[in-house]
């Protein structure tokens, strides 16, 4: 369980205050970032006309996530196609990472899950102002009583927590159950079937739903 409990941090100080860092989730989450911008040039590079196997999964997926932001949002669609597909790369890469020896996964961290939950809050929302105007996005938080501000206010921002604390629940339990499966065969057979199953199975599953339900949250947000 070391691996999970020991987290290595960069201690600075910045105008007298102590400012304490995730060494290897600063870390990891620049590889995924350059692992992600070595990928796109690579295949931008490559086009065919003939597609290549690799070319035709990419364009597939590319298509599945066009048309179901377009559905979701409309004529919205087209603005933000590439923040829900980068979004779901992101998060599938940053899950994907921990099955390679000596990585770990930057979603790992309750802080990069949260991050990105209010990275899609705050989308979701000024994208509501600006498709409603304040007036109408005021109003509908004192839906359908007045005194139901409050309990609306807190149901936006339960979203924020749930979408998170999801993300961050499945891969760090996914770590844990290895850690301990791992100490109990000593490293042999069966670690491997866990890291492909937490990884890379599991891993696309939380990376699409969280996707899916940033998608959703926008598209909720700005229906009249």
């Amino acid at each position: 369980m070391e691996e999970i409990l020991s987290i290595p941090h960069w201690v600075f100080t910045v105008n007298g205050r102590t400012v304490t860092l995730n060494a290897v989730t600063l870390a990891m989450s620049w590889l995924v970032m350059i692992l992600l911008l070595a990928l796109g040039v690579w295949t931008a590079r490559r086009p065919g006309l003939v597609p290549s196997p690799f070319q035709a999964a990419v364009e597939s997926v590319i298509e599945a996530f066009r048309d179901l932001v377009d559905e979701s949002l409309g004529k919205l669609g087209p603005g933000y196609f590439a923040f829900i597909a980068t979004l779901f790369l992101f998060i599938l890469v940053s899950n994907w990472i921990g099955v390679v020896p000596l990585l770990q996964e930057p979603t790992r961290d309750l802080n990069t899950t949260l991050g990105l939950g209010l990275i899609g809050f705050v989308v979701a929302h000024v994208t509501a102002l600006r498709v409603k105007g304040w007036k109408a996005y005021v109003k509908e938080y004192f839906q359908p009583f007045f005194f139901m501000f409050p309990l609306n206010v807190i149901g936006e921002l339960a979203k924020v927590v749930s979408i998170s604390f999801r993300l961050y629940g499945n891969i760090m339990g996914g770590a844990i159950i290895i850690a301990v499966v791992s100490r109990l065969v000593h490293y042999v057979l069966i670690p491997p079937f866990l890291y492909a199953f937490f990884g890379l199975f599991v891993g696309t599953v939380q990376a699409f739903v969280f996707a899916m339900l940033t998608l959703t949250y926008i598209s909720v947000a700005i229906q009249e």
